[in-house]
């Protein structure tokens, strides 16, 4: 089965269509998305109506959850908390009730997906140090082969012995039996990692090899729709050329 896995759309349109582009070439078997459709962007519903029909499997994120009435979200700052009102009020009725909906995590055999860390689903948890990947040790047993997650935005990967974890460093690697691993698969539409190109990743359990890869979208179209809505902050397009 060849994957392909991707998180953190926040509606952006123009990244998710370039990221569809290349797994269509890469000829994919299997659409993941590991959370966030909505959040942030100027396109919730398109990027909903993209996703909730072209994925086989999507996990619930933080940013779904709010939008969909599923969790308490107060606590986010103040234009963080104006988008997801935005984008709840111009939700569809099908793309809210699919929000409402959305699984936590799913296991497909011994490949395992959820937005945050595994250890505490609803937490939301971030992962991407050796330090918090060592949190997932004491549920080693419980792990998948190979477990995504999406929510810190950043590309990192981590193989977890059973008493003791490595970063992994390579964008391309094979997985070896004798670890678990989890791997956070960046952001199509906000990636924080200096690198402002949409990221998406590719995993083949059969050949036991996983990829990150990035793709080059029109940056100033996506950020031009942000700031030409006046209920999102203008900060949200602008840290797209940046890529943080």
């Amino acid at each position: 089965m060849r994957y392909g896995i991707f998180s953190d759309t926040h509606a952006n349109l123009d990244a998710l269509e370039a990221v569809l582009r290349k797994f269509d070439e890469g000829k994919v078997d299997c659409l993941v998305c590991i959370g966030d459709t909505v959040g942030y962007g100027a396109q919730p519903n398109p990027c909903c109506d993209h996703v909730r029909t072209k994925a086989r499997f999507t996990i619930l994120g933080n940013h779904d959850a709010a939008v969909a009435g599923r969790m308490d979200y107060s606590y986010y700052y103040p234009a963080a908390r104006e988008a997801l009102d935005h984008h709840a009020s111009q939700l569809s009725e099908i793309n809210l009730e699919w929000l409402r909906k959305l699984p936590y995590n799913v296991n497909d055999g011994e490949t395992h997906f959820c937005h945050g860390s595994p250890v505490d689903l609803e937490q939301f948890e971030y992962i991407f140090t050796v330090d918090q990947a060592s949190t997932c040790l004491p549920i080693w047993s419980r792990l998948g082969q190979v477990t995504f997650i999406g929510h810190s935005h950043l590309c990192k990967s981590y193989a977890l012995g059973r008493e003791r974890v490595y970063e992994v460093i390579t964008k391309r690697f094979e997985i070896h039996p004798e670890f678990r691993y989890v791997i956070s698969v960046g952001s199509v539409g906000q990636p924080r990692d200096h690198d402002p190109r949409a990221s998406y990743t590719i995993y083949d359990d059969n050949e036991r090899v996983f990829e990150f890869s990035r793709v080059e979208y029109d940056v100033s179209a996506a950020a031009q729709k942000i700031f030409d809505d006046a209920r999102l902050s203008d900060s949200f397009g602008a840290r797209l050329f940046a890529g943080v």
